[in-house]
Protein backbone atom coordinates (compact mmCIF):
# COMPACT_ATOMS: atom_id res chain seq x y z
CA UNK A 1 0.00 0.00 0.00
CA UNK A 2 1.54 3.58 -0.72
CA UNK A 3 2.86 5.35 1.78
CA UNK A 4 0.12 8.49 1.61
CA UNK A 5 -3.14 5.94 1.39
CA UNK A 6 -1.69 4.39 4.62
CA UNK A 7 -1.53 8.06 6.32
CA UNK A 8 -5.04 8.64 5.43
CA UNK A 9 -6.04 5.23 6.76
CA UNK A 10 -4.98 6.33 9.89
CA UNK A 11 -6.21 9.62 10.36
CA UNK A 12 -9.96 8.62 9.14
CA UNK A 13 -9.74 6.64 12.85
CA UNK A 14 -8.97 10.14 14.70
CA UNK A 15 -11.60 11.31 16.96
CA UNK A 16 -12.67 14.82 16.51
CA UNK A 17 -15.36 16.86 18.45
CA UNK A 18 -17.50 19.62 16.03
CA UNK A 19 -19.26 22.15 17.22
CA UNK A 20 -23.03 22.80 16.59
CA UNK A 21 -23.71 24.78 13.30
CA UNK A 22 -21.17 23.53 11.29
CA UNK A 23 -18.35 25.48 13.49
CA UNK A 24 -14.70 24.97 13.66
CA UNK A 25 -13.57 21.77 16.00
CA UNK A 26 -13.36 22.55 19.61
CA UNK A 27 -10.28 20.45 20.26
CA UNK A 28 -8.72 17.52 17.85
CA UNK A 29 -6.87 14.42 18.91
CA UNK A 30 -4.68 12.76 16.13
CA UNK A 31 -3.51 9.09 15.64
CA UNK A 32 0.08 9.39 16.97
CA UNK A 33 1.44 7.35 13.95
CA UNK A 34 -0.29 10.12 11.59
CA UNK A 35 1.15 13.09 13.39
CA UNK A 36 4.95 11.92 13.43
CA UNK A 37 4.53 10.93 9.72
CA UNK A 38 3.96 14.86 9.04
CA UNK A 39 6.03 15.86 11.92
CA UNK A 40 9.58 14.80 10.70
CA UNK A 41 10.57 14.30 6.73
CA UNK A 42 11.20 10.91 5.52
CA UNK A 43 14.39 9.43 6.02
CA UNK A 44 16.61 8.41 3.05
CA UNK A 45 18.11 4.48 3.40
CA UNK A 46 21.78 4.04 1.27
CA UNK A 47 21.22 1.56 -1.48
CA UNK A 48 17.23 1.83 -1.00
CA UNK A 49 15.10 2.95 -4.41
CA UNK A 50 14.50 6.74 -3.93
CA UNK A 51 11.34 6.05 -6.76
CA UNK A 52 9.51 3.93 -4.91
CA UNK A 53 6.63 5.40 -2.83
CA UNK A 54 7.13 1.91 -0.12
CA UNK A 55 8.95 2.69 2.79
CA UNK A 56 12.09 0.16 3.27
CA UNK A 57 12.17 -2.60 5.74
CA UNK A 58 13.43 -1.64 9.39
CA UNK A 59 16.14 -3.86 10.85
CA UNK A 60 14.81 -6.71 8.39
CA UNK A 61 11.47 -6.98 9.40
CA UNK A 62 8.28 -6.38 7.96
CA UNK A 63 6.23 -3.23 8.31
CA UNK A 64 2.51 -3.71 9.51
CA UNK A 65 0.03 -2.09 7.33
CA UNK A 66 -3.21 -2.79 8.42
CA UNK A 67 -5.94 -4.05 5.28
CA UNK A 68 -9.36 -1.96 4.51
CA UNK A 69 -11.03 -5.46 4.71
CA UNK A 70 -9.99 -5.93 8.62
CA UNK A 71 -11.49 -2.22 9.48
CA UNK A 72 -14.51 -3.29 7.11
CA UNK A 73 -15.07 -6.43 8.94
CA UNK A 74 -14.58 -4.77 12.42
CA UNK A 75 -17.45 -2.35 11.26
CA UNK A 76 -20.14 -4.71 10.45
CA UNK A 77 -19.31 -6.89 13.85
CA UNK A 78 -19.68 -3.38 15.49
CA UNK A 79 -23.20 -2.74 13.66
CA UNK A 80 -23.96 -6.51 15.43
CA UNK A 81 -23.27 -5.48 18.96
CA UNK A 82 -20.50 -7.23 19.36
CA UNK A 83 -17.52 -5.73 22.01
CA UNK A 84 -14.19 -5.70 19.23
CA UNK A 85 -11.31 -3.88 19.24
CA UNK A 86 -9.22 -4.54 16.11
CA UNK A 87 -6.13 -3.53 17.71
CA UNK A 88 -6.69 -6.69 20.12
CA UNK A 89 -4.66 -9.76 19.81
CA UNK A 90 -7.24 -11.39 21.28
CA UNK A 91 -10.19 -10.49 19.14
CA UNK A 92 -7.85 -10.82 16.04
CA UNK A 93 -6.94 -14.44 17.45
CA UNK A 94 -11.05 -15.04 18.13
CA UNK A 95 -12.29 -13.59 15.26
CA UNK A 96 -10.11 -15.67 12.59
CA UNK A 97 -9.12 -18.97 14.55
CA UNK A 98 -12.44 -18.93 16.86
CA UNK A 99 -12.15 -20.52 20.20
CA UNK A 100 -10.60 -23.60 21.95
CA UNK A 101 -12.93 -26.92 21.79
CA UNK A 102 -13.27 -26.87 25.58
CA UNK A 103 -13.33 -22.93 25.73
CA UNK A 104 -17.19 -23.05 26.88
CA UNK A 105 -17.11 -26.42 29.36
CA UNK A 106 -13.99 -24.45 31.21
CA UNK A 107 -16.17 -21.61 31.34
CA UNK A 108 -19.28 -23.56 32.56
CA UNK A 109 -17.21 -25.00 35.02
CA UNK A 110 -15.71 -21.79 36.42
CA UNK A 111 -18.85 -20.27 36.77
CA UNK A 112 -20.06 -23.45 38.65
CA UNK A 113 -16.95 -22.80 41.00
CA UNK A 114 -17.76 -19.19 41.71
CA UNK A 115 -20.14 -19.32 44.84
CA UNK A 116 -17.87 -21.60 46.27
CA UNK A 117 -15.14 -19.70 45.90
CA UNK A 118 -17.54 -16.71 47.65
CA UNK A 119 -18.52 -18.91 50.46
CA UNK A 120 -14.52 -19.77 50.94
CA UNK A 121 -13.90 -16.01 50.77
CA UNK A 122 -17.01 -15.18 52.88
CA UNK A 123 -15.82 -17.92 55.82
CA UNK A 124 -11.90 -16.43 55.75
CA UNK A 125 -12.84 -12.82 56.15
CA UNK A 126 -13.28 -11.11 59.65
CA UNK A 127 -13.69 -7.70 60.79
CA UNK A 128 -14.68 -4.51 58.87
CA UNK A 129 -13.77 -6.19 55.81
CA UNK A 130 -16.27 -9.25 56.48
CA UNK A 131 -18.72 -6.67 57.43
CA UNK A 132 -18.71 -4.81 54.02
CA UNK A 133 -18.58 -8.28 52.36
CA UNK A 134 -21.68 -9.65 53.91
CA UNK A 135 -23.54 -6.16 53.73
CA UNK A 136 -22.57 -6.40 49.51
CA UNK A 137 -23.59 -9.91 49.18
CA UNK A 138 -26.95 -9.13 51.26
CA UNK A 139 -27.69 -6.57 48.70
CA UNK A 140 -27.12 -8.21 45.73
CA UNK A 141 -29.52 -11.35 47.02
CA UNK A 142 -32.18 -8.85 47.63
CA UNK A 143 -32.20 -7.49 44.16
CA UNK A 144 -31.42 -11.19 42.82
CA UNK A 145 -34.80 -12.36 44.90
CA UNK A 146 -36.76 -9.00 43.72
CA UNK A 147 -36.27 -9.81 39.66
CA UNK A 148 -36.90 -13.33 40.33
CA UNK A 149 -40.37 -12.74 42.07
CA UNK A 150 -40.92 -10.13 39.30
CA UNK A 151 -40.66 -12.73 36.29
CA UNK A 152 -42.58 -15.47 38.09
CA UNK A 153 -45.50 -12.83 38.62
CA UNK A 154 -45.73 -12.71 35.39
CA UNK A 155 -46.24 -16.48 35.15
CA UNK A 156 -48.31 -17.25 38.16
CA UNK A 157 -51.95 -18.03 37.64
CA UNK A 158 -53.62 -16.10 40.61
CA UNK A 159 -57.35 -18.04 41.31
CA UNK A 160 -59.64 -15.17 41.48
CA UNK A 161 -61.66 -15.32 44.94
CA UNK A 162 -65.63 -15.35 44.84
CA UNK A 163 -67.30 -13.23 47.26
CA UNK A 164 -69.48 -14.22 49.31
CA UNK A 165 -73.22 -13.08 49.02
CA UNK A 166 -74.28 -11.67 51.85
CA UNK A 167 -76.20 -13.27 54.81
CA UNK A 168 -73.84 -16.42 53.52
CA UNK A 169 -73.48 -19.11 56.28
CA UNK A 170 -70.43 -21.25 56.75
CA UNK A 171 -70.88 -25.06 56.68
CA UNK A 172 -70.01 -25.32 60.32
CA UNK A 173 -72.44 -22.91 61.68
CA UNK A 174 -75.73 -24.68 59.60
CA UNK A 175 -76.72 -26.79 62.44
CA UNK A 176 -76.67 -24.48 65.58
CA UNK A 177 -79.25 -22.48 66.59
CA UNK A 178 -79.36 -18.52 65.17
CA UNK A 179 -78.73 -16.15 68.05
CA UNK A 180 -78.85 -12.18 68.31
CA UNK A 181 -75.07 -10.75 66.98
CA UNK A 182 -76.06 -7.82 68.77
CA UNK A 183 -76.70 -9.37 72.58
CA UNK A 184 -73.57 -11.60 71.73
CA UNK A 185 -71.69 -8.27 70.74
CA UNK A 186 -72.93 -6.62 73.91
CA UNK A 187 -72.02 -9.58 75.90
CA UNK A 188 -68.99 -9.83 75.05
CA UNK A 189 -67.84 -5.87 75.04
CA UNK A 190 -68.86 -5.99 78.49
CA UNK A 191 -66.52 -8.97 79.17
CA UNK A 192 -63.80 -7.21 77.90
CA UNK A 193 -64.36 -3.64 79.60
CA UNK A 194 -64.64 -6.14 82.85
CA UNK A 195 -61.08 -7.79 82.34
CA UNK A 196 -59.76 -4.30 81.54
CA UNK A 197 -60.34 -2.38 84.92
CA UNK A 198 -59.80 -5.95 86.54
CA UNK A 199 -63.32 -5.05 88.33
CA UNK A 200 -65.85 -8.17 89.00
CA UNK A 201 -68.77 -8.55 91.64
CA UNK A 202 -66.60 -11.23 93.92
CA UNK A 203 -68.22 -13.30 97.44
CA UNK A 204 -65.53 -11.37 98.87
CA UNK A 205 -65.02 -7.49 98.17
CA UNK A 206 -63.01 -7.21 100.82
CA UNK A 207 -60.17 -9.01 102.67
CA UNK A 208 -57.50 -8.46 105.29
CA UNK A 209 -54.38 -7.10 103.87
CA UNK A 210 -51.48 -9.07 104.78
CA UNK A 211 -48.34 -7.26 106.04
CA UNK A 212 -45.30 -7.48 103.90
CA UNK A 213 -43.24 -9.12 107.58
CA UNK A 214 -45.89 -11.53 107.37
CA UNK A 215 -45.69 -12.72 103.32
CA UNK A 216 -41.58 -12.81 103.28
CA UNK A 217 -39.01 -14.07 105.53
CA UNK A 218 -35.65 -12.84 105.54
CA UNK A 219 -32.77 -15.45 104.18
CA UNK A 220 -29.05 -14.89 105.38
CA UNK A 221 -26.54 -15.87 102.86
CA UNK A 222 -22.92 -15.45 101.71
CA UNK A 223 -20.28 -17.38 103.70
CA UNK A 224 -20.64 -15.53 107.16
CA UNK A 225 -24.44 -14.97 106.06
CA UNK A 226 -24.60 -11.36 106.57
CA UNK A 227 -25.92 -10.71 103.17
CA UNK A 228 -29.73 -10.24 103.79
CA UNK A 229 -30.78 -9.33 100.27
CA UNK A 230 -33.30 -12.55 99.51
CA UNK A 231 -36.27 -13.53 100.56
CA UNK A 232 -38.74 -16.69 101.09
CA UNK A 233 -42.22 -16.24 100.50
CA UNK A 234 -44.68 -17.99 103.56
CA UNK A 235 -48.10 -18.44 101.65
CA UNK A 236 -49.07 -20.58 98.73
CA UNK A 237 -47.84 -20.04 95.32
CA UNK A 238 -48.63 -20.47 91.68
CA UNK A 239 -46.00 -21.57 89.18
CA UNK A 240 -46.54 -22.95 85.57
CA UNK A 241 -45.60 -26.49 84.23
CA UNK A 242 -42.44 -24.95 82.43
CA UNK A 243 -40.98 -23.45 85.63
CA UNK A 244 -37.24 -23.82 86.32
CA UNK A 245 -35.71 -22.06 89.66
CA UNK A 246 -33.22 -19.85 88.69
CA UNK A 247 -29.50 -19.99 90.29
CA UNK A 248 -28.75 -18.85 93.82
CA UNK A 249 -26.82 -16.43 92.52
CA UNK A 250 -29.82 -14.32 91.15
CA UNK A 251 -32.62 -15.83 92.88
CA UNK A 252 -34.19 -12.62 95.14
CA UNK A 253 -37.51 -14.48 95.72
CA UNK A 254 -37.79 -18.18 96.73
CA UNK A 255 -41.04 -20.21 96.51
CA UNK A 256 -40.85 -23.24 98.28
CA UNK A 257 -41.79 -26.48 96.55
CA UNK A 258 -44.28 -27.75 99.19
CA UNK A 259 -46.21 -24.28 99.06
CA UNK A 260 -47.01 -24.65 95.42
CA UNK A 261 -50.55 -25.33 94.09
CA UNK A 262 -51.23 -26.08 90.61
CA UNK A 263 -54.93 -27.22 91.08
CA UNK A 264 -58.10 -25.68 92.69
CA UNK A 265 -61.51 -26.67 94.46
CA UNK A 266 -63.61 -24.70 92.44
CA UNK A 267 -67.70 -24.10 93.15
CA UNK A 268 -69.86 -23.22 90.67
CA UNK A 269 -72.47 -21.27 92.01
CA UNK A 270 -75.41 -22.04 89.86
CA UNK A 271 -74.58 -25.77 89.73
CA UNK A 272 -73.97 -26.17 93.54
CA UNK A 273 -71.20 -28.23 92.84
CA UNK A 274 -67.52 -28.33 92.84
CA UNK A 275 -64.85 -29.37 90.58
CA UNK A 276 -61.09 -30.16 90.49
CA UNK A 277 -59.85 -27.92 87.91
CA UNK A 278 -56.31 -26.90 86.70
CA UNK A 279 -54.71 -23.10 87.94
CA UNK A 280 -53.79 -21.43 84.60
CA UNK A 281 -52.50 -18.25 86.32
CA UNK A 282 -52.72 -16.07 88.90
CA UNK A 283 -55.08 -12.83 87.52
CA UNK A 284 -55.69 -10.24 90.72
CA UNK A 285 -54.01 -10.60 93.88
CA UNK A 286 -55.84 -7.91 96.27
CA UNK A 287 -52.67 -7.03 98.22
CA UNK A 288 -50.70 -5.52 95.13
CA UNK A 289 -49.55 -6.00 91.64
CA UNK A 290 -45.98 -7.63 93.00
CA UNK A 291 -47.43 -10.65 94.71
CA UNK A 292 -49.85 -11.24 91.15
CA UNK A 293 -46.67 -11.28 89.45
CA UNK A 294 -44.92 -13.85 91.67
CA UNK A 295 -48.08 -15.81 91.51
CA UNK A 296 -48.95 -15.55 95.63
CA UNK A 297 -52.65 -16.95 96.49
CA UNK A 298 -54.18 -15.51 99.10
CA UNK A 299 -57.24 -15.29 100.39
CA UNK A 300 -59.56 -12.72 98.29
CA UNK A 301 -57.23 -13.34 94.90
CA UNK A 302 -58.82 -13.94 91.78
CA UNK A 303 -57.31 -16.94 89.52
CA UNK A 304 -57.97 -18.14 86.28
CA UNK A 305 -58.81 -22.08 85.87
CA UNK A 306 -59.30 -24.35 83.02
CA UNK A 307 -63.38 -25.15 83.04
CA UNK A 308 -63.22 -26.87 79.25
CA UNK A 309 -64.15 -30.19 81.08
CA UNK A 310 -67.35 -28.87 82.56
CA UNK A 311 -68.67 -28.28 78.62
CA UNK A 312 -69.30 -24.42 79.38
CA UNK A 313 -70.31 -22.60 75.61
CA UNK A 314 -70.63 -19.14 74.80
CA UNK A 315 -74.34 -17.27 73.06
CA UNK A 316 -72.00 -17.75 70.41
CA UNK A 317 -71.46 -21.32 70.73
CA UNK A 318 -68.00 -21.39 70.86
CA UNK A 319 -66.48 -23.97 73.98
CA UNK A 320 -65.26 -21.77 76.75
CA UNK A 321 -61.66 -22.55 77.69
CA UNK A 322 -60.61 -20.39 80.84
CA UNK A 323 -62.70 -18.22 83.45
CA UNK A 324 -62.00 -16.03 86.64
CA UNK A 325 -62.78 -17.87 90.43
CA UNK A 326 -61.80 -16.36 93.60
CA UNK A 327 -59.94 -17.64 96.41
CA UNK A 328 -62.03 -17.57 99.43
CA UNK A 329 -59.66 -19.23 102.08
CA UNK A 330 -56.36 -19.08 103.38
CA UNK A 331 -54.37 -21.79 101.43
CA UNK A 332 -51.44 -22.06 103.31
CA UNK A 333 -53.30 -22.87 106.91
CA UNK A 334 -55.85 -25.63 104.77
CA UNK A 335 -53.32 -27.03 102.59
CA UNK A 336 -55.53 -26.59 99.34
CA UNK A 337 -57.15 -24.13 97.19
CA UNK A 338 -60.88 -23.38 97.42
CA UNK A 339 -62.41 -20.88 95.60
CA UNK A 340 -65.96 -19.61 93.68
CA UNK A 341 -66.48 -19.49 89.85
CA UNK A 342 -67.26 -15.62 88.53
CA UNK A 343 -70.19 -16.02 86.15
Amino acid sequence: MPQNEHIELFQKRCVTCEGDGGAAPRHRVENVPAARARARPARVHFGADTTSSVPPPRNGRKVFSTSLAFFSRRASRDDRGLQTDPFSLCFFRHDSYGRRLDYYEKKRKKEAREPHKRSAVAKKLIGLKAKLYAKKRHSEKVTMKKTIQQHSERTNKHKVEEEAAPGAIPAYLLDREQTSRAKVLSNTIKQKRKDKAGKWEVPLPKVRPVAEDEMFRVMRSGKRQKKTWKRMITKATFVGPGFTRKPPKYERFIRPSGLRFTKAHVTHPELKCTFQLDILGVKKNPNGPMYSSLGVLTKGTVIEVNVSELGLVTPGGKVVWGKYAQVTNNPENDGCVNGVLLV
